[in-house]
């Protein structure tokens, strides 16, 4: 038999609203954790005796906490890919992509801060995958072996990846005395074209995107030789370096190709490679592999450009670094810029203005690559 509990009793109302009030409390908790301006870096070790994904977290001021890593289950090449976006993150964070190099493979992972999960391990469809796209469920990997080629893939609500029959497209082949040697892929903002750059053959490839399947290759010429990473701006425009000149040059991504905005604004650098645009559309920043810095351009609402600083100096790296992939964190208040040359993250905090301030260097894998952050 049961009694029936009188709540007339203040002591026993109290205990009874906190007991309920426990699980909501709880919630509003875990909330605050999420959004106080913490977050996580992620890079591939590359290692060829297995690939694996380390995990840095951020605090609010920038710092970085080396986590743990996560095996991918392929393999890496042992030594930098020489690419930009080998590691990405899907746009709401729950997911992370992973090229595999020596295994000639994708991995997928389901994202928990600075938990990851393996859901999947994926034929790239090529040899030598080096650079990853990702718009909404689609998900695109550029090869760079043989000739080179693009593939795409659907990304299921588990985590699962299915290749989209048709979708497997080749590079330009145009190069005169030299393959294509790519070294990045990108969807524009839209998701309605993919641009792929050639540093071998100087060109720059444009594909239509749709239904989740790439048309054949609009090819450009690159108004700067050896076109390399890049990053867009505001209405479809591309911000693209050209390492062999230290510039960049940008461009509007139209369905019949690319149309010149500004072209080849030097950074008075050396080796101007990898480059990444601001969420705003605002900021680009060139990362100099030959000078140890990086240097910073201001983008117009029209997409052209202009040198931030005289003598574009924005970062240094240091002699010898090398610096490679880079990457936004919390929402672009934090640049992290990863350098091969003396294995670390370098972070600074970027200013409203453009301007970057060193915060501090973190070790990181012997042979890293790619680099993510949120």
């Amino acid at each position: 038999m049961f009694t029936r509990i009188s709540l007339k009793n203040n002591t026993l109302r109290l205990f009874l609203a906190v007991l309920f009030a426990l699980p909501l409390l709880a919630g509003t908790v875990g909330t605050a954790a999420a959004s106080d301006g913490t977050g996580y870096v992620y890079t591939e070790t590359n290692a060829a005796a297995g690939n694996a994904i380390q995990v840095y977290s951020r605090a609010g001021n920038g710092s970085l906490t080396p986590g743990s890593s996560f095996p991918t289950g392929g393999l890496g090449t042992g030594a930098s890919l020489g690419s930009q976006s080998a590691v990405v993150l899907s746009a709401d964070g729950e997911w992370l992509f992973a090229v595999n190099a020596g295994s000639n493979d994708v991995s997928v992972f389901s994202v928990s801060g600075g938990r990851l999960h393996l859901t999947d391990r994926s034929s790239a469809r090529g040899s030598d995958p080096i650079s990853l796209t990702v718009y909404h469920s689609l998900l695109y990997v550029l090869d760079a072996g043989n000739a080179g080629n693009i593939a795409g893939f659907h990304v299921k609500s588990d985590g699962k990846l299915a290749f989209i029959s048709g979708s497997d497209r080749k590079l330009s082949n145009k190069g005169v005395g030299a393959a294509p040697a790519p070294e990045q892929i990108g969807f524009t903002p839209d998701g309605e074209h993919l641009v792929v750059s050639e540093k071998g053959s100087n060109m720059i490839d444009t594909y239509k995107v749709d239904n989740g399947k790439a048309s054949a290759p609009v090819v450009n010429a690159s108004n700067g030789p050896a076109p390399y990473g890049f990053g867009f701006s505001n209405d479809n425009h591309l911000v693209i370096s050209e390492a062999a000149i230290s510039s960049a040059s940008s461009y509007k991504v139209t369905g019949k190709g690319l149309k010149l905005i500004s072209g080849s604004v030097a950074d008075t650098q050396s080796a101007a490679c990898w480059l990444v645009v601001n969420g705003k559309g605002t900021f680009a920043y060139a990362a100099n592999a030959g000078s140890g810095n990086i240097s910073a351009y201001q983008v117009s609402s029209s997409g052209k450009l202009t040198l931030l600083t005289p003598g574009g100096i924005d970062g240094v790296t240091g002699a010898g670094s090398h610096p490679v992939d880079m990457a936004f964190g919390s929402h672009g208040q934090f640049l992290y810029v990863l350098a091969s040359g003396n294995t670390t993250i370098n972070a600074f905090q970027v200013h409203a203005d453009g301007t970057l301030s060193f915060l501090a260097s973190y070790s990181s894998p012997a042979a890293a690559t790619g680099l993510a952050a949120r």
